[in-house]
């Protein structure tokens, strides 16, 4: 199978399931390992005027946004509520929790950046792990979906400095430090990331999330016999896994390993009931025939 034929099957997953960021940065390390991919999903803006004077985005990555999930009205109305009264609101107590009520409008319209913002005034006011969190959780998901290498490294900043109040309280939240481990493939230091994935590997072999992550990274750097090694333990840790199946079955046609890779393939038909991904996989055992 054409290496061509492998990056535009992948592309099309991940953009079918929202996985996550692929990286367009290429790094080394003591392992050779390398990672280069594609900006996959969109920018989430909101694109209106906003009173507070905050910039949501640009057009550019408004109509990307379009492409990925476009607010119902019923959205656009609880927005429209949630921001006058905040907007309304004098008091610094009540402002922060209507912040929060605005973020949660804003989340739930998939604004994520939007709502990254408003979770991170209501943080900033109010302290707590949690707070920090989920302002970092909603720039993550902005980061995760940016259509620019400028807007990715934006956002991965924003969920970095949140994430870090996190780890302060916790730096055993593997899941926080997983996501940061993620920005960081963004930037000019994309070994700081591949180095964070594997200190949570170290803490906690199973962690499904690194497991995942850095098999990703191996397949887009071509590097088809770790992605196997990281996949297969993912599976194992949790043999319902969609997506790391799917990987796992990638990366195995990708080292000829043709049988097994197709009885993953067809295992993940089994699995999903998304007609998009069995479109996929049937596209891929055909080219495996």
């Amino acid at each position: 199978m054409k290496r061509s034929q492998i990056l535009i099957v992948v592309a099309a997953i991940v953009l079918v399931v929202g996985l996550f960021f692929l990286p367009k940065i290429v790094v080394n390390n003591e392992d050779q390992d390398s990672v280069a991919g594609t900006e996959a999903g969109a920018a989430l803006p909101e694109g209106h005027s906003e009173d507070d004077g905050h910039d949501h985005g640009s057009a550019e990555a408004g109509a990307a946004e379009s492409a990925h999930r476009t607010a119902t009205p019923e959205q656009m109305m609880a927005l429209t509520t949630a921001r006058a009264k905040y907007n309304k609101a004098s008091d610094e107590q009540a402002r922060s929790l209507l912040a929060v009520e605005l973020g949660e409008a804003y989340s739930n319209a998939a604004k994520y950046d939007s709502a990254g913002y408003y979770y991170e005034v209501a943080a900033k006011t109010r302290g707590g792990e949690k707070s920090f969190r989920r302002a970092g959780d909603a720039y993550y998901e902005a980061f995760t979906f940016a259509a620019t290498q400028e807007r990715a490294g934006e956002m991965g900043a924003k969920a970095r400095s949140m994430y870090e109040q996190v780890l302060k309280n916790n730096p055993s939240d593997h899941d926080a430090k997983t996501n940061v481990a993620m920005t960081y493939i963004a930037t000019s230091n994309p070994m700081q990331g591949i180095t964070m994935l594997r200190e949570v590997l170290a803490s906690a072999p199973n962690n499904q999330k690194a497991l995942f992550n850095l098999g990703i990274l191996s397949i887009q750097s071509n590097q088809y016999d770790k992605a196997v090694e990281h996949f297969r333990k993912l599976v194992a840790v949790n043999p319902e896994h969609v997506e790391g199946t799917f990987y796992l079955a990638v990366a195995l046609a990708e080292t000829e390993q043709t049988e097994e890779a197709k009885a993953l393939f067809n295992k993940v038909k089994g699995m999903s009931n998304d007609p998009a991904l069995n479109t996929s996989v049937d596209e891929y055992l055909a080219r495996l025939q």
